[in-house]
């Protein structure tokens, strides 16, 4: 691992009060109800790509909710929000929430009975007309996070979807999906892969397709590069077509970027032009597709791989209808150079 891809405390921003948490999960969980519905409706993915793509960010939006119990009343850890261009959290935070879980029942066995809790609160606030104490609240808080929280549903570095058989077989008969949270540029991505078979049956190649897609395809790269890894490990395999989808960078009013939009976002919302609750969500679709085959190897050891066609990637921004005016006031150009105009969703109304 290079220097640029460690991850330290350094590297983010703070939530400091309950009011942040609470505005920024309702935009997190807002962006994503919002994008996966547009998708839909423009038809930029597949309807079983679109399926796998909320599933994943479920899963993310569960997170955010666990974080936001973790830290509802601890006055000496905060969630931290990445500064790179992400706006999501910092992976080390995901980290620290599995890791946690892992730990639940050595955690909850240092906490007071829920019983022994709730008397004393009642005893504070109708004998002694007092106030919780934040201690109590945050040991309140702590019982519902290490109870309510699965681990299993946590958003983790690498999370595999699924074999799928397709519908329509024109670019494979098989399709699966995976996604990964990137430590380098610490956001979601979304991976799909459609495949044919050679001489063997999916119930026996299913795990080794599962074990090499994550040693191979668990992080951000080319996908001239992901395909020509998976495409050389699994020899009973053909790749027909794969795609990645960027999900982020998030431009709200936590990010941190030096990106156009997030600027311009911000700018807004000091500006009092935009509503703090203001936000947009980027997208990129990168896709490959194979044309033909290349054989490589010795007489005994031959192995065809797939020759690759790269499309354009595609770039995408979704917003509500006052901030597309606000950026096409203020970054025209760069709004010409997305694959189709500004894609308008529902403002968010705190």
């Amino acid at each position: 691992m290079s220097i640029n891809q460690i991850q330290t405390p350094l590297d983010s921003a703070v939530l400091e009060t309950k009011e942040q948490y609470k505005v920024y999960y309702k935009i997190v969980a807002h962006a994503f109800d919002s994008l996966v519905e547009s998708l839909s409706k423009k038809q930029i993915c597949e309807e079983m790509e679109i399926l796998f793509i909320s599933q994943y960010a479920e899963l993310l939006s569960y997170s955010l909710e666990a974080f936001r119990i973790k830290y509802l009343f601890d006055d000496e850890e905060k969630m931290r929000i990445d500064l790179t261009e992400s706006g999501f959290p910092n992976f080390l935070e995901f980290r620290y929430l599995y890791n946690d879980l892992a730990l639940k029942h050595e955690h909850v066995s240092k906490l007071p009975k829920i019983e022994d809790l709730k008397s004393q609160f009642l005893e504070t606030l109708l004998k002694d007309k007092e106030e919780v104490s934040d201690f109590k609240l945050h040991q309140a808080a702590s019982i519902v996070y290490y109870t309510s929280v699965e681990q299993k549903y946590i958003f983790k570095k690498f999370i595999q979807g699924k074999i799928t058989r397709n519908k329509d077989v024109t670019n494979g008969e098989y399709m699966v999906s995976w996604s990964f949270y990137d430590v380098v540029h610490n956001r979601p991505f979304v991976c799909f892969m459609y495949f044919d078979l050679f001489k063997t049956t999916l119930e026996e190649y299913t795990q080794q397709i599962y074990e090499v897609i994550e040693s191979v395809a668990d992080r951000n790269m080319s996908l001239d590069m992901m395909a020509y890894a998976i495409d050389k490990k699994l020899t009973k395999l053909f790749p027909k077509k794969l795609r990645k989808i960027d999900l982020g960078p998030l431009h709200n009013v936590f990010a941190k970027d030096e990106l156009e939009v997030t600027h311009v976002i911000l700018k807004g919302i000091i500006d009092k032009t935009l509503d703090i609750s203001a936000y947009a969500i980027s997208l990129q679709l990168e896709e490959i597709n194979s044309t033909d085959t290349f054989s490589e190897g010795g007489f005994f050891n031959k192995q065809y791989l797939q020759i690759w066609e790269t499309k354009k990637p595609e770039s995408y921004v979704f917003t509500s209808h006052r901030v597309l005016q606000v950026l096409y006031d203020n970054i025209p150009q760069f709004l010409n150079t997305l694959s189709q105009s500004p894609i308008e969703i529902p403002a968010l109304k705190l």
